[in-house]
Parts: C-alpha cells; structure tokens; sequence
C-alpha cells in the first residue's frame, strides 16, 4: 500500500507503533523527517488524534519532563498517549487555530514581535529620542500614557448602573452582576464596619459613600477572617475594565455595555504613549503612526529607511512585515487588537514568529492552515510550508485542501469513515499513490462542483446602502433574497464587514458562525440542542424517578467528583494530576441511576453513544423511540455531525463543528435569513458536497441563504455571487462583482474569477 521509499535510517523516521488514542485503532505509521507530511480524511477520522493527541503531546510531555518537578508543578500536565511505540520524536511547535486570548493590551504586533523590533528601531533612529525600546512601549510604565496607562482609552462608570440608591446592601443595592445578597463580596462591604448594611444608600452620608464606591484598598476584620476592603468602582475597574470586553461572559459584557462609557484618551488621543514616546519621529513619522499603518504599507516605509547604522536590524523587520504580506495578512495594523483575529488569522499571525526563527530540525505542526484564505492567498501559505521544511524542519499539516495535499512529500489519510469507523490508515505514500487509491480522499481528490444549468430567481432583495465599516468604501449593493448568495474575495478584502457590519443587524438574520460556545468542560452537544430535556424525560418516565437523576450537572451526579468524571489532586510542589474517578468510573452519574435504563441502556451509555447511532436508536421503530430526540438527532446528522458522542465535551470541537452544531440548532428556528461564515471549515472533499445539498435544502424551505466562502466548489454552486476586492485592506472595500457564477467565469476579471474558471474548467 505505501509506495514512498522510507529513508533507511530508522532516525530519519517519526515511528508510531499501536495509537490508540480516542478513535485510533491501533494505529502505526512511519513519517519522514525534514519532509512535509499531510494528514487527510473526513471530520472525525482521527487525524487531530493522531497529529496533536499522540505525536505533538508526546514530544511536549518529553520536553516538560526535563524541567525540575518544582517549574512542572506550574505547567499543564498530560499522560503518556496511550500507544506502544513512539520513537524519533524532535520537538514540536503547534500553530493552531486557538484564537488569541482577549486582552488589551495585547495587539498584533506585540503578539507577532514586529513591534518588539519596531521600538528597538525607533531608539536607535527617533529624533528626538525617547529612551531605550521598553519607553516605546505601551506595556511598559515608562512609555505609556499616565492618564490611561496604556490603554488607550479612559472609562467613565454610571454610579446609577453600579447601584441602586433606593435599596440597602441586604436588599441588594450593588447591581454588578455576582454581588449577590449573602454573598461573599457584599459580606466584605456589609462587614467592613464602615457601613450600615440595612441603610438605603440615599440616606448614606457623604463619608459613607465614598468608602462603599471610592475607599483606598484596605483590610478588614470581617467575623474571624482578615480580608481586602476596597470601594466598588476600583474593584470593578480592576475585575472588569482591566479585560478585553469580549473576553467577559455575556452577562458581564452586558453589564459593561451598560454601565460604562468607553473613550479615547484626552492626553494621547488613543495612542497609548506618553508624549515623550510620540515627540519621538523617523523622517516625520512616530511609533504609534508605524503602528496605525496597514501592514503592507509599513514594509514599505521601513524598505525607504537607508540607515547603515541600524540595516541588520531594519533587515529583519522588513523580513517580519513581508511575511505578514505573504501570509495575506498585509491588510492588518500592527495596533489590532490580537483577539478581534479570526481563528485562521490567529494561526497565520503564530506562523510568522516561525518563519524567522533560527531553530532546525523541529516537528511544526499545522491545523488546517488554509482556514480563511483564498485560494491565491492560499498558493502563497504552501510556499512558506515548503519554506519551513526546506530549513531542515519536519512539517505536519492536517488539511483538506486539495491544493496544499498536492504540495505533500507524504501522505497519511485516516478512515475510511468518522468516529467508531474510523482511527485506521487507509493511505500512507506519496501523492500519485493516493490519487490511484481507492480511499475516499484519493477518489475525491480531483472533484469539481459544477456550474448550475440554471441558478434560482430572487424573491426580493435586501437592500444596502452607504456602508463603511473597517475598509468598505461606500458600498451599495442589493443582495438577492430566497437564493443562495455567495460572498467572497480574498482574505481582508471586506466580505465580513459587509456582511457582519450591515446583514447581519437585519431584522429576521440568524447568524451562524464559528465563535466559541460558551460553556464549561460538563456542556456536550446533548445540553447544548437541547437533546437531554426529552431523553431525560423518557427515562424518568421508563423508571418512575425524577428527571433530574439522569443530568450529571443535578442530583443524578457521582458525590466524588460532581458530576465531572475525573478528580484533580494537588500535590503541592509536585505535579498535579487529574485521573479518572474511581467512584463513578468516568461515568459521571451515581451507581444508583446507572441501574435504571431506557431501551436496554442507561443514560451513561446513551451518552456515549455517536449521533447516527442514537438517531436509530430514539427513531419511532428504535429500542427506545423518542420523537422529540430523534428531530433534534437528525437535524444533526443533516449538518454532517453524525459521528460525534452525544456527551463530547464542548471545548474539544474545532470551529467548524461549532458553526455546523449551531446550524442543528438553528434549523428549528423560524429565521428567513441564515448567515454562514466559512461552513466548509474542517470539512471533508466528500463532505463539500454533503454541505451544498443541505444549503439547497435551506433554500428550497423558502429560507435565504448568505454564505462567506473561499472554497470555489461552494461559489461554483451559488446562485448569486457577490465578489470583493480587488485586494485587501485599502486596496480593498469595493463590490467588484456581482452576478452568476457563470458570469463571474466569463468576465474573469477578478482574482476570484480567474481561479474559479481554471477550477471548473478542470
């Protein structure tokens, strides 16, 4: 079956000998080293099992292993993957697609160290000068603005949605959300001493009300426990102002929102820095200006900088903002704020603190890298893949991108199918080998959606006018109604400002993205939809019980580890570890409510059942026969989600099994508008086709359908087609087509056009 000629030298090969991590059955594989390796298969298959679960843990585990038990104690602890040979491993890199932590004071160019470098140039070169780098920068007390502290933004709080004056402390007069009465935060203030707990605030004196909202951090003797008193407007400047608003919990997003006026700094004017800092200019241009430019047109800028004294570092900085361009990420601002990034941003921005290094012979291991891009753009991502490589670095991608599986040295392609039929290598070689194979990814390897014989008719439009949103130019365009429209262009070329910034505000829009689901470890895809109402009900009615015995979040859960199925255990200065409850098993529910069952199962099993499975099994004609559970069921087998277990933990699902998840739940919905924002994210050759029959079925239920989309088999099946462009950034913002898709292929006046007649025309 493998038709590549491994290199003799056992030590130029990765060996894994029986994974068996999560799906993997007994897995064995032998990747060549310094080559570019590409993991295939359908969602579920168990590639992210294989590359990131056994490989990229081990070699991680290894490497924390040599740290002294002390610095260990400190990091995320993991076992060994469970297979029986794991050899030839080099360190490895992960560049994922985890969005950046929300956190203001975090932007792109810190993230990426283009503006570590940009303020080492500027202390070299500023006229006049500030000082060295760290008084350039805005995380740093000696450059950042005294009046914002670097923020670049001052707040001002309503003292009226902090509190409510008519109320006492005991009746709940502190508004912020979590200052409950009989909490512990309103029991340091009704505690302290220097308040009357069952006093209305409009009867406070003015002493009294400057220690509930403005006291100086103090502590105080509350019954026998000494604890930090300190007034409620610092507090909640500190608590939540001091976090990236869509960091927060909805609910206390909603409070902000609400209670807090946000503005640019009067004394920088949002730059950040204090006045010695922005005083400081190179040829008439300061830092915080730098900063302010699209990425692009920075590169230029520093590319005019002739100064021999500094032309090592320049050098490097030109290299820093060229791989932003390559990456197609020139349209960014080294000031954007690292958590507005997408997940394919975010991955691209990690990318190019890579690309620079001066390590070799490091395992960097990518996911899905072509998240986000066009397919131009996309040409450009395999050049640095192979760039990687070819500084002797061993390259892992799971991918399903035809066009970066071509660029491949190796091939491993996982399946045949998803979830329990899945975990086994049904490929591993070259190229040309898959293609000639009988897998599904080398059937599907050359498949081509074909242009309609006719598209739909709109029933309407929806009109947009003026917009201006980031880049966007004053864009006016009607966007047919009762059809499937396409909207597309290459990355940043305003496709989500048009339609996040005006569609989406539209009354009767149901937004279906890829964002996280907020949720704890215990929230699955069961609680999520909604799934376990009904199933506990059957099964409280089957047995005669309580429903609330069969949630492992209520009184059904195991008294040793709430409900969670493992116990963490602190070992002080050692390495803490968490390991599978001895008391419940990993089940999660008490012994008693595992006697009791539904159709031959109980509800731990249920659980642990894939959703095609369960779909059978709560049909009409099933062992258990739930009509409400099987509705729910098969609108997530229609999404594609067949093979995930009804009580997978939320937090393990990638982006695009999120947006197809919401969908589930969303097809229940009376909305006339579905937005989708890259619904072909994670998906499968095979599965592409699968996705457009379920957009067509949406259609043809009277519902109209906007989709954000690169992949060319989606704009191929589109009834309308609206292109952005012509570039990115500024060079972007413009409707530079709109039609057919067949008139797009006859016009190829637009990148898109271009690349999507070579596409059908095969």
């Amino acid at each position: 079956m493998d038709t590549t000629t491994h290199p003799a030298d056992s030590h130029d090969l990765i060996r894994v000998l029986g994974a068996r991590a999560n799906n993997l059955r007994d897995v064995s594989v032998a990747i060549p080293k310094r080559r570019l390796t590409v993991f295939t298969g359908v969602s579920g298959s168990g590639k992210s099992s294989l590359v990131f679960g056994t490989i990229a843990a081990e070699s991680r585990r290894l490497i924390n292993e040599t740290y002294s038990t002390f610095v260990q104690g400190f990091m995320p602890q993991a076992a060994r993957p469970d297979t029986d040979v794991l050899e030839g491993l080099t360190p490895a890199i992960v560049v994922d697609q985890e969005r950046m932590t929300p956190q203001s004071r975090s932007t792109v160019g810190t993230a990426s160290d283009a503006h570590a470098m940009l303020r080492i140039v500027f202390s070299r070169l500023g006229v006049p000068s500030a000082g060295p780098g760290f008084h350039y920068s805005f995380n740093q007390p000696a450059g950042a603005c005294p009046r914002c502290e670097g923020t670049g933004q001052v707040s001002d709080i309503d003292l009226d949605a902090l509190v409510d004056r008519d109320r006492s402390l005991l009746e709940g007069a502190i508004r912020v959300p979590g200052y409950t009465p009989g909490g512990w935060l309103v029991g340091v203030y009704a505690g302290s001493g220097f308040l009357d707990p069952d006093k209305k605030l409009r009867d406070y004196t003015e002493t009294e009300l400057h220690d509930l909202l403005h006291r100086e951090s103090t502590k105080v003797k509350v019954g026998s426990s000494t604890l930090s008193y300190e007034g409620l407007v610092h507090r909640v400047r500190k608590s939540l102002l001091s976090k990236d608003k869509d960091a927060l919990q909805p609910h206390l997003r909603a409070f902000v929102e609400r209670a807090v006026a946000f503005a640019p700094c009067p004394e920088c004017g949002g730059a950040r820095l204090n006045a010695a800092a922005l005083a400081s200019r190179i040829r008439g241009v300061n830092i915080a200006e730098c900063c302010a430019m699209q990425i692009s047109d920075l590169a230029d800028w520093v590319r005019g900088l002739d100064e021999p004294s500094a032309a090592p570092l320049l050098e490097n900085l030109r290299r820093t903002l060229d791989s932003f361009v390559e990456v197609g990420l020139g349209y960014l601002s080294l000031d954007r704020p690292s958590g507005t990034l997408s997940g394919g941003e975010a991955q691209r921005v990690k990318m190019i603190r890579h690309l620079g290094s001066s390590l070799t012979d490091v395992t960097y291991v990518f996911d899905e890298p072509t998240v986000g891009l066009h397919p131009h753009d996309i040409r450009r991502m395999n050049d640095l893949l192979l760039r990687l490589r070819d500084k002797g670095n061993t390259v892992l991608v799971v991918e399903h991108k035809p066009e970066t599986i071509l660029i491949a040295d190796h091939v491993v392609d996982l399946g045949p199918a998803a979830g329990i039929a899945g975990g086994r290598v049904c490929y591993e070689g070259d190229v040309d080998g898959l293609r000639a194979s009988d897998t599904l990814t080398g059937r599907h390897l050359g498949y081509r959606a074909a242009l309609k014989d006719r598209v739909r008719t709109p029933a309407g439009v929806l009109p947009i006018r003026g917009a201006d949103r980031n880049n966007l130019r004053g864009v006016d365009v009607d966007v047919p109604l009762g059809v499937l429209t396409v909207v597309t262009g290459v990355a940043g070329s305003g496709k989500s400002s048009l339609v996040h910034g005006a569609v989406s505000r539209a009354d009767g829009v149901v937004v279906v993205d890829q964002t996280a689901i907020k949720g704890s470890r215990r929230s699955n895809p069961a609680t999520y939809t909604g799934l376990l109402d009904p199933i506990r009900t059957a099964f409280a009615k089957a047995n005669k019980v309580k429903a609330a015995l069969f949630s492992a979040n209520s009184e059904g859960a195991c008294p040793a580890c709430k409900g969670a199925g493992v116990v963490y255990t602190d070992l002080a200065l050692m390495a803490g570890v968490a390991t599978v409850c001895e008391e419940c098993e990993g089940h999660r529910f008490q012994a008693e409510v595992l006697k009791h069952t539904l159709g031959g199962r109980n509800i731990a099993e249920v659980l642990a059942l894939p959703v095609d499975e369960a779909a059978d099994f709560f049909a009409a004609d099933g062992a258990a026969g739930v009509p409400a559970a099987h509705r729910i069921l098969t609108r997530l087998r229609e999404v594609g989600l067949g093979y995930l277990t009804l009580g997978q933990p939320l937090t393990t699902l990638s982006g695009g099994e999120r947006q197809r998840l919401k969908l589930a739940v969303q097809m229940a919905s009376d909305g006339g508008v579905y937005v989708l924002d890259e619904p072909t994210t994670g998906l499968h050759l095979a599965d592409v086709a699968h996705l457009l029959t379920l957009l067509d079925r949406l259609v043809d239920a009277g519902r109209s359908v906007i989709v954000i989309e690169h992949h060319l088999a989606v704009v191929a099946h589109a009834d309308h087609v609206i292109d952005m462009g012509p570039g990115a950034g500024h060079d972007g913002g413009r409707v530079v087509f709109q039609g057919t898709p067949a008139q797009l292929v006859a016009d190829r006046s637009t990148l898109t056009g271009e690349y999507l007649a070579r596409y059908v025309e095969g």
